[in-house]
């Protein structure tokens, strides 16, 4: 009995010098920021070759006239209202019209497909240019804009009919805006 227990103490004893003798380890791998300035380099070059196929359409397209805006998209009026009439702001009620196409004219989702939509401007997701797009016009009107992926669905798609990185042409109407009195 006694030499189990010296045997169990000298066991237990070992165990605790070895632990108190070890040194923390050190990281397997470090990070160089090499994969950062990768996917920078290679977000640079994707961007240049839609902006490089939107600007080869908006060439090819002699009958509108393109207006770049600052937030890094395209848009031309097919229907211009010139009266001095409000544009949708934040928690105004949009209702609008719109269509997807492919920047080769395919079409991607019609209207009918789309439905009419409400938008409670800034306060719901909808598509990142939209967003933006709608903030512009005038009831009424009806524009086409050009929205490299970036600011239509990206890196990822919608899952269904829209590729990865995919330049998207958005035809547009607004068809009325409402002011919200629901938090009235």
């Amino acid at each position: 009995m006694k030499i189990k227990k010296i045997i169990l103490l000298a066991i237990i004893g070992i165990f605790s010098i070895n632990c108190t003798n070890q040194q923390a380890r050190k990281p397997v791998s470090q990070s160089s920021g090499s994969f950062i300035n990768e996917s920078i380099e290679r977000n640079k070059v994707l961007i240049a070759e839609e902006e490089e196929a939107i600007d080869k359409f908006i060439k090819n397209d002699s009958l509108n006239e393109y207006i770049s805006s600052p937030k890094g998209y395209w848009y031309s009026y097919n229907t211009k209202i010139d009266e001095a009439t409000n544009t949708p702001i934040r928690g105004d009620i949009a209702y609008f019209d719109y269509e997807i196409k492919k920047l080769d004219g395919t079409t991607i989702y019609t209207k009918e497909e789309l439905k009419p939509q409400t938008y409670y401007v800034d306060k719901e997701n909808i598509l990142m240019g939209l967003r933006d797009g709608i903030k512009i016009m005038k009831k009424g009107e009806e524009i086409t804009f050009l929205f490299p992926s970036h600011s239509g669905f990206g890196y990822h798609g919608d899952n269904n009919k829209i590729g990865t990185n995919e330049p998207l042409l958005c035809t547009v109407t607004l068809n009325d805006i409402k002011k919200d009195t629901s938090n009235n």
